[in-house]
């Protein structure tokens, strides 16, 4: 169980880092988008999409690491006010909730990348950039974004982790 929450925790951080190197990517091509337009009066055939596609892209693909650090919004004044058992279980229904949404939007984001690979999809843009790019980090984000939520719950079944993080004994 460790090896496996540590993989998951790595892949997470790994998702991180990609997302944060493709939002960098996004941002050059932006500027040389802009450099090109309006101090060489060129056209601009490609950066538009690459920067759409790509910040879509770092959101799904970085979304694992996100929570991984906490850092998906949360509200946390219902928690505060429970007692310890009380947020272990709320902590589960959410997570398992979450859990359930994210593998039903991975199956049919896999489903739109393969008919998007098999029908040979392309945007109606001149680049005609291959749809299934585009939509691979549909499942390939939000499928790790399930095996990042099944290894928080598998900390908070074994108490490697305390529901939202906070201490037993926290109260307002």
């Amino acid at each position: 169980m460790d090896l496996f929450i540590t993989g998951v925790r790595r892949l997470s951080q790994l998702c991180g880092i990609l997302s944060a190197l493709t939002l960098a990517a996004a941002v050059l091509v932006v500027c040389q988008m802009v450099v090109m337009r309006y101090l060489l009066n060129e056209s601009t055939v490609w950066q538009t999409e690459f920067a759409v596609y790509s910040l879509v892209g770092a959101t799904l693909i970085g979304s694992p690491y996100v929570l991984l650090q906490r850092g998906h919004v949360n509200v946390d004044l219902l928690p505060l006010y429970l007692p310890h058992r009380g947020r272990l279980v709320l902590a589960f229904v959410a997570s398992l909730t979450a859990l359930v949404f994210c593998a039903a939007l991975t199956y049919s984001g896999a489903e739109l990348w393969l008919d998007a690979w098999q029908g040979g999809w392309k945007t109606s843009s001149i680049w005609a950039l291959p749809l299934w790019i585009a939509y691979a980090p549909i499942p390939i984000g939000i499928g790790l974004l399930c095996l990042q939520y099944l290894a928080d719950l598998l900390c908070l079944a074994t108490g490697r982790a305390m529901p939202f993080g906070l201490d037993p004994e926290a109260r307002p």
